[in-house]
């Protein structure tokens, strides 16, 4: 299978839980993004990670890591998202021994791969499959006439029923709306349920 290579877009806070947040990795070629949903701790350690200023009184869970990591001369090579099931991604770092040269494959969160990838300047991977089916492209301009103009009764993301209640050509202006306004949570749950229908 193909690997696609991924960089860290942003961090984003949702606008519906609390203490959650979505990190956005894009393809180095290409227009797709991949959302992925993680808690609070982990988003901190990567955006501090990614900022590279702040120096914690104490170091978090993945600075120790690295610091381990160092001490008995082992690295990462590189972090690769290998699965996705029931809209949740797993992910592995593969390891190198500098001395012996010996690699191992070790199974973890995406969360902490990435933060781990960070912080180790390693890249980060996934399969071509999983960015098909759970990547979307982000358009930052709508025409006037795009064919999923939206009427103001559809400009409503926040509706009572499910999405399995909604037509397969509203789910699709929907998405637009959701992309649009970086609502990613929504947008992945509107975009596995068009790929459904289209499938069935």
């Amino acid at each position: 299978m193909d690997l696609v290579q991924l960089n860290i877009a942003a961090i984003r806070q949702s606008d519906s839980q609390n203490n959650v947040y979505v990190l956005l990795l894009n393809e180095t070629v290409g227009k797709r993004q991949l959302p992925i949903v993680i808690g609070w701790c982990e988003a901190r350690s990567i955006a501090i990670a990614l900022d590279g200023t702040e120096e914690p009184g104490r170091p978090l869970t993945h600075d120790l890591f690295k610091t381990f990591g160092d001490s008995y001369n082992i690295t990462i090579q590189k972090v690769v998202i290998h699965t996705l099931i029931e809209g949740i991604f797993h992910a592995a770092f593969h390891c190198k021994h500098k001395v012996t040269e010996e690699e191992v494959k070790i199974d973890a969160r995406t969360s902490d791969a990435i933060a781990l990838a960070i912080r180790y300047s390693c890249p980060v991977f996934t399969y071509e499959d999983i960015l098909a089916r759970a990547g979307i492209i982000v358009n930052s301009s709508r025409e006037e006439d795009d064919l999923f103009s939206l009427d103001e009764e559809d400009d409503k993301m926040d509706e009572p029923q499910g999405v399995h209640t909604f037509s397969l050509d509203k789910l699709k202006k929907m998405l637009v709306i959701a992309i649009e306004e970086e609502d990613y949570e929504n947008a992945s749950e509107l975009r596995d349920e068009i790929k459904k229908r289209n499938e069935n």
